[in-house]
């Protein structure tokens, strides 16, 4: 997922060409890295407000706690020989605090997993300051650079919806 600020205007907007783009980039780097074709699609949702912004990525966020839980649950079942259609099977109707006790007694506790492995991570610009010298006058000064930043850990639930308004305000 992804946010454009409000002013981007990359393209001039048209929605159909961040489609193709993003979703051919990231198809030939997954593909590069993996050494076998990948693809990947891309969809864009345009949304009238910021509260509706940030209840869009709450969702996909609690979206992925829920879809790391079934997919742990998942690979241990076929970890214990099960097949697909079984493994698949299992989940159906199972409450959360099943799939939490299932995995427990089969020796994962999700709640000890990485935040990254429950909720997925967040990638976003973040200002870096550092240190530098200016080769004319070989004085010392620091820089601000924008960065790539990789958050591993992401906050839950309300907490999560402040780090958005927080994002989006940036």
């Amino acid at each position: 997922m992804s946010i454009f600020h409000k002013d981007e205007n990359t393209f001039g907007r048209k929605t159909r060409k961040y489609n193709s783009i993003l979703a051919g980039e990231a198809s030939a780097k997954f593909s590069l890295l993996l050494g076998t074709l990948a693809s990947f699609d891309c969809r864009i949702s345009e949304l009238p407000n910021e509260e509706l912004v940030v209840d869009y990525f709450r969702w996909r966020n609690e979206d992925a706690s829920r879809n790391a839980l079934n997919s742990h649950c998942y690979w241990v079942q076929r970890k214990q020989g099960k097949a697909v259609s079984e493994a698949a099977e299992y989940l159906i109707r199972k409450s959360v605090a099943e799939k939490n006790e299932f995995l427990f007694q089969s020796g994962v506790n999700f709640n000890d997993l990485p935040n990254w492995q429950k909720r997925s991570i967040g990638l976003y610009w973040k200002d870096i300051e550092g240190k530098g010298k200016n080769e004319k006058t070989l004085e010392e000064t620091t820089f601000t650079r924008r960065q790539i930043f990789a958050d591993m850990a992401l906050p839950m639930k309300d907490e999560y919806a402040a780090f958005m308004r927080k994002i989006l305000a940036e």
